[in-house]
C-alpha cells in the first residue's frame, strides 16, 4: 500500500483507489454524529447558491453547515456537535456545507472508494479499509486528505489513520488528541469572546467512538451523497 498525506481543502489529488477525506474540527464529526442520531443521508453542496438550490428541489431536508465556522442565515443548523445534538434528525437528510470538509471531499471524488471522517470514526474508517479493503490489493495507493489547510487537528488524524493502517504505534490515540486540543483550529472554542464557538465542541471531537459504521461518498441521483456503510457488510 501507498500512501500519501495530502494537506489543504484545495488540493486536486491525483486518481487514486481510496480516498480518505479527514475533517475533525468539525464538519465530519458532525456527519458522524448526524448518523448516530438517525440521518439517512448527507448531500455534499460546494457553494451557498448550490445548497439553497437543492433545499428548493428537496424541501423535506434539512441545512447544515458554516462560513469561516459560523452559523448561515437561512440553514436549519449550524456545524456544532454539541447543538445537533437537540435536533430531531431521524429519518432525514442533510444538505452539507462547510469551508474545509466539505470543499475537500468535492475535490477528492476521482477514487474507487471515497470515505469522510473525523477523529470519532478514523479507526473504525482505518480498520474497515485494512480488512475490506486492502486484502483485495495490497499495493493499493490511498490519499488521506486533511481539509484544514494549515492546521494541526485534521493532519494529527491523518498521521493517525496512517498509522492503524500501516500497523504502526508512532502516533498514540492520546497524542493524536492532544494535538488536535492544542491546534489552531481549536483554539477560538476555548476563547470567552467567541461564544459562537462551543468549548463543549472540541470535548465531542476529541472522543474515539465505537462505530458500527463508516461514511462513505456516493451517488445517487447525480448528487455526491455521504451513506452509512455497516463495517460487517
Amino acid at each position: 500500500m501507498t500512501i500519501k498525506i495530502i494537506q489543504g481543502h484545495n488540493q486536486q489529488p491525483g486518481t487514486s483507489s481510496v480516498n480518505v477525506i479527514i475533517d475533525v474540527i468539525r464538519a465530519f464529526t458532525v456527519a458522524h454524529y448526524a448518523f448516530i442520531k438517525g440521518v439517512q443521508g448527507i448531500i455534499l453542496a460546494g457553494t451557498l447558491d448550490e445548497a439553497f438550490h437543492l433545499k428548493k428541489q428537496y424541501p423535506g431536508v434539512l441545512l447544515a453547515g458554516e462560513i469561516k465556522g459560523l452559523p448561515i442565515a437561512g440553514f436549519d443548523l449550524d456545524n456544532s456537535p454539541v447543538r445537533l445534538h437537540n435536533a430531531n434528525l431521524r429519518g432525514k437528510f442533510l444538505i452539507q456545507k462547510t469551508t474545509n470538509g466539505v470543499k475537500a471531499a468535492l475535490n477528492s471524488l476521482n477514487a474507487d472508494h471515497i470515505f469522510v471522517t473525523g477523529f470519532t470514526n478514523a479507526r473504525t474508517t482505518a480498520s474497515f479499509i485494512k480488512k475490506k479493503l486492502l486484502k483485495e490489493d495490497i499495493d493499493m495507493p490511498i490519499h488521506l486528505i486533511a481539509s484544514h489547510p494549515s492546521g494541526d487537528d485534521d493532519l494529527a488524524c491523518a498521521q493517525y489513520i496512517a498509522g492503524i493502517l500501516q500497523n504502526s504505534d508512532r502516533f498514540s490515540t492520546d497524542e493524536t488528541i492532544q494535538r488536535i486540543r492544542k491546534s489552531e483550529a481549536a483554539k477560538k472554542f476555548y476563547d470567552p469572546a467567541k461564544p459562537d464557538f462551543l468549548q463543549e465542541d472540541i470535548a465531542l471531537c476529541t472522543q474515539e467512538l465505537p462505530a458500527e459504521f463508516v461514511m462513505k461518498v456516493n451517488y445517487k441521483d447525480e448528487l455526491p451523497l455521504i451513506e452509512k456503510v455497516l463495517v460487517q457488510n
